[in-house]
């Protein structure tokens, strides 16, 4: 694997930090090297915030922001339109976005222009983190739509990830909202290669 190079958008306690670290984690429990750090900017509730993460089958050096990310996780669907979300998104990316919204509804339709629409996902993320968890707190769920759209780590390191991270009751609800989300985007995806 060439280096895999992952962005996530969201705002301050939406556990944006703490997704980029199990992304890390869980591409680690599968065999990989990886990095994850955050990107702050005012350190204050609902403030824009951005973590990193890069994996690869080698020791990674580069210390540097992703600025050319492979992928891009956006948690917070009311930072689009204020922020250049996508700057320096890899011509053959994919987009995560936590919305029960299309691409059209998100006024997103010049994006899907330039990118596989297959690449290009909207997931109702936060539904699946009030059924599973209770709360709406998404992060952990699109770390499972990344899963199946990406395959660059799989469910089952995932939920590993998620069980070390979260004891009890709040694991097994994580674990839960995480293969929703993979099942969910596992369709998508399906039903798009099928087309």
């Amino acid at each position: 694997m060439t280096m895999f190079q992952v962005r996530i958008h969201g705002r301050g306690g939406q556990g944006v930090v703490t997704a980029a670290e199990l992304l890390s984690v869980a591409a680690f429990i599968d065999g990989h090297e990886a990095q994850a750090f955050p990107s702050f900017g005012s350190e204050r509730m609902g403030a824009p915030v951005m973590a990193f993460c890069r994996i690869a089958d080698e020791p990674i050096r580069v210390r540097e922001p992703v600025t050319r990310p492979y992928a891009i996780i956006i948690q917070d669907p009311t930072l689009l339109h204020h922020v250049d979300l996508f700057a320096g998104l890899n011509e053959s990316g994919c987009v995560l976005v936590n919305s029960t919204h299309s691409w059209a509804d998100l006024g997103l339709s010049e994006l899907s222009d330039r990118f596989t629409s297959a690449r290009l996902l909207t997931v109702p993320a936060t539904d699946y983190a009030r059924v599973h968890t209770g709360r709406a707190i998404a992060n952990t769920c699109l770390l499972g739509g990344l899963a199946a759209l990406t395959g660059v780590v799989t469910i089952e390191a995932v939920e590993q990830a998620l069980r070390e991270r979260f004891a009890g009751p709040v694991g097994v609800g994580n674990v839960a909202a995480a293969r929703a989300t993979y099942d969910h985007v596992h369709r998508l995806v399906g039903a798009s290669t099928d087309a």
